[in-house]
């Protein structure tokens, strides 16, 4: 009986830091997927991953605020992971942000059911196409590898959260605004040219409304500019998935 209580004790542990990380990680996260599919998820994981991660040696503390302790530091480490896992995906909305307001898009907005709010067109546009370069370049398959590896990295109950990591987190979190610059430089080039050519055709030209001009101008040029700029775009998108792996990678051995 020991011994079960023990197994069972373990294997809630393993269950709390996959449903922390599948809360917020990319996809997984979702809110299209219903909660409980999630949570049933989150347990046939846990049940396949318990085999090999499971240590009889693992001390599993017998008072229950200790152990509630370890569950939510589990579910914290689980947050965080999905978090890190998280960001490039922000930064590729942002982008879309950024061209929406530039090019004339701002105004018109989608409900997006994962975030629960309504978001502009391109960013949308720009997350979703994302989201199927993630699923076709099987990194769906990468994030449950290093979800099974943080199991070995950090073992249960082994996790420690060092004042470095706040810094850790914080470095990535301002990358975020240097992925969604470099994604959206190319579109933004060509909109500042325009802007350009705009304001010497209006010195030029007084008798011609360049605000009625400019609007569908811009529109025309930015849509022009993004179709030209996708298979950058999709370049660009391996180079920052790499990089999310690696950052994930890279927290993990902050935290053990």
């Amino acid at each position: 009986m020991a011994v079960l209580v023990n197994q069972t004790h373990f294997f809630l542990l393993v269950f709390t830091r996959i449903t922390g990380i599948f809360s917020v990680a990319p996809f997984f996260g979702s809110r299209n997927i219903p909660l409980y599919a999630k949570a049933g998820l989150s347990l046939l994981l846990s049940y396949i991953i318990f085999p090999a991660v499971f240590s009889a040696e693992t001390v599993i503390p017998d008072r229950l605020p200790a152990y509630v302790a370890l569950v939510a530091g589990e579910f914290l480490l689980g947050l965080v992971f999905g978090f890190v896992s998280s960001l490039f995906m922000q930064g590729v909305q942002m982008a879309g942000h950024i061209l929406d307001v530039q090019i004339g898009f701002g105004i018109v907005n989608v409900f997006d059911p994962q975030f629960g709010q309504q978001i502009p067109l391109l960013g949308n546009f720009k997350y979703l196409l994302a989201l199927m370069v993630l699923l076709a370049t099987n990194g769906h398959h990468v994030l449950l590898g290093a979800l099974v590896a943080s199991f070995k990295l950090v073992p249960v109950t082994g996790a420690s959260i060092p004042a470095s990591l706040a810094g850790f987190v914080l470095d990535m979190v301002s990358g975020v605004f240097a992925i969604a610059f470099k994604i959206s430089l190319p579109v933004l080039v060509s909109l500042v040219l325009a802007d350009v050519a705009f304001g010497i055709l209006a010195r030029t030209m007084p008798q011609m409304n360049i605000f009625v001009v400019g609007i569908p101008a811009k529109l025309i040029i930015g849509t022009f500019a993004l179709m030209m700029a996708l298979p950058f775009y999709i370049a660009m998108l391996e180079v920052g998935f790499n990089g999310m792996y690696r950052d994930v990678y890279r927290l993990l051995s902050a935290v053990r």
